[in-house]
């Protein structure tokens, strides 16, 4: 990771490969990373309580990162020899030794050493490769994965001829091998097919070595792999650790190039007439367990699937009671309307992102967004069909809610959540049959951002004291402070005129023809 900033999610994928051995060397060997970076770190880890226990979501392991690591100044990148590169390109040429070469730029006012002119040299040109040691991993130790060409198969479902991949998982130990036939290498494709393969296995390797395929490896880097954030959730789901092979190198991966990809080409595939991918599918699965499982293999002298079925497969990491989830991850920009498109659907984010790139994770249920800081700042159901949106108002800028929120049922929430008397202030406004008061009432409900809940519902109660419950009267009462007094009790009700005589007298004197006097 020399030579750049390491991001949050390299150092939890290095905590987790902390956690899984005591060996820094072995850390070094499968994250590319210098052994005293791995020590640092690993004290760091050990001193925070990472090394057991559950892990930190990323938002918590970036707010410790920034609190207890301090960043170290880049280093130096660039040659002191690369202002004289075309001289030492032309003294090269004509086999000049390195110390002539260091003499012939000290007269051109080089001031470096020697060795810095040496590290030059060997950058310019080619190094003789290294002997090569064979590596034998112990059971359930280790899986290779890659993808080779398999030529052309009918697509299902048009008919069409289509290329085709073969992706192939070989256990390293044992041999045995999974094979499936796919159509892209996307990163879905390419998490389905582990889940697929582990299904097969029964069980998972403790560490599955990758091609530098774009689905695994975002940059073919040997000294700092960037794994795509997906693949390493999917890694953390099954417990098993990602080791990146380096580029340009595949003996280092030759269980799989030589034995898997190269024995499913020459095998299966020799002279097969093109069929569909579902039925080469379902063939090849045969194939793996007789043909290919029952021969001797070349290195072992013994068959792949009885070695799988002896030793190896009890070893495995035992298979999570449930599937990865499986989520793809995107990076994308907030445009001005407050939405990021992910998978043809859209989903607010947070107007204060607008403009920014932010970080999309699509499960098979919701879309979680991130800031570039691994701050989560949106879940939403994801969407069944394209060009759905899924919005959060609280989203979205307050000054552009109106033309939103223009129907009766959520006028009415957001009173009731003021208070009774606003409700009611509201329910007036709406019921008026012959004009459409809901931006009136909009504007009211707006009240609440310069006044506060608890200031307009007051003033709505004293409007409706003097049925006076109208935007403008609300609005002025607030604004001369009216809310804040005290609301005067209604007037007394009078009482009933009473008679001076009861009724018997009155009656009497009606039907007497009597005069009162």
């Amino acid at each position: 990771m020399a030579g750049r900033r390491i991001e949050i999610m390299d150092i939890r994928e290095l905590v987790r490969h902390l956690r899984a051995t005591a060996s820094d060397r072995a850390v070094q060997r499968d994250t590319g990373v210098d052994r005293r970076t791995v020590q640092r770190y690993r004290a760091w880890a050990l001193e925070h309580q990472l090394l057991s226990g559950p892990l930190p979501a990323l938002d918590e392991l970036q707010r410790l990162v920034a609190a207890t690591l301090t960043a170290s100044p880049p280093p130096q990148m660039v040659s002191s020899v690369e202002p004289f590169r075309e001289l030492v390109l032309r003294l090269r040429a004509e086999q000049t030794e390195m110390a002539a070469i260091w003499a012939r730029l000290k007269e051109q006012g080089f001031t470096g050493s020697y060795s810095a002119v040496r590290r030059f040299v060997r950058m310019l040109e080619p190094v003789t490769p290294e002997p090569v040691v064979r590596v034998e991993t112990a059971p359930a130790e280790e899986g290779q994965v890659d993808f080779g060409y398999a030529g052309r198969m009918l697509d299902p479902l048009t008919g069409a001829l289509r290329r085709a991949w073969a992706f192939v998982m070989v256990l390293s130990w044992s041999r045995h091998q999974y094979v499936e036939f796919v159509f892209d290498q996307t990163v879905a494709t390419w998490l389905v097919l582990h889940r697929h393969a582990f299904a097969f296995f029964g069980g998972v390797p403790k560490r599955i070595v990758i091609d530098n395929l774009k689905a695994g490896i975002t940059q073919a880097c040997w000294e700092d792999p960037q794994v795509q954030r997906s693949y390493r959730e999917c890694a953390e789901h099954y417990g098993f650790l990602i080791a990146p092979c380096r580029p340009r190198t595949p003996e280092h991966k030759g269980k799989v190039e030589q034995g898997g990809v190269h024995y499913v080409k020459r095998n299966f595939l020799g002279g097969r007439t093109p069929t569909t991918l579902t039925q080469a599918n379902a063939e090849v699965l045969v194939w793996c367990q007789t043909t290919a499982g029952a021969r001797c293999h070349g290195t072992t002298k013994a068959q792949p699937l009885a070695r799988f079925t002896a030793t190896e497969r009890d070893r495995l990491l035992v298979l999570p009671s449930a599937p990865y989830d499986m989520a793809t991850w995107k990076v994308a920009t907030v445009a001005r309307d407050c939405y990021v498109v992910f998978e043809q659907a859209f989903y607010s984010v947070p107007f204060r992102l607008v403009g920014q790139q932010v970080h999309v994770r699509g499960g098979s249920r919701e879309v979680c967004i991130y800031t570039k800081s691994s701050e989560l700042v949106a879940t939403h159901t994801r969407a069944q069909e394209a060009g759905e949106r899924q919005t959060h108002h609280d989203h979205l800028p307050p000054e552009k809610l109106p033309g939103l929120l223009l129907d009766v049922a959520a006028c009415q929430t957001a009173a009731s959540d003021i208070g009774p008397a606003t409700r009611q202030v509201v329910d007036q406004m709406l019921s008026d049959t012959a004009v459409d008061r809901r931006r009136m009432v909009l504007r009211l409900l707006r009240l609440r951002e310069t006044y506060g809940d608890d200031r307009l519902e007051a003033a709505c109660h004293r409007a409706m004291r003097f049925d006076t419950a109208t935007y403008p009267t609300v609005k002025r009462i607030l604004e001369q402070g009216f809310d804040q007094e005290a609301v005067p009790p209604p007037a007394p009700v009078p009482p009933a005129q009473a008679f001076v005589r009861n009724a018997s007298e009155l009656l009497g004197n009606l039907l007497g023809g009597a005069k009162w006097s």
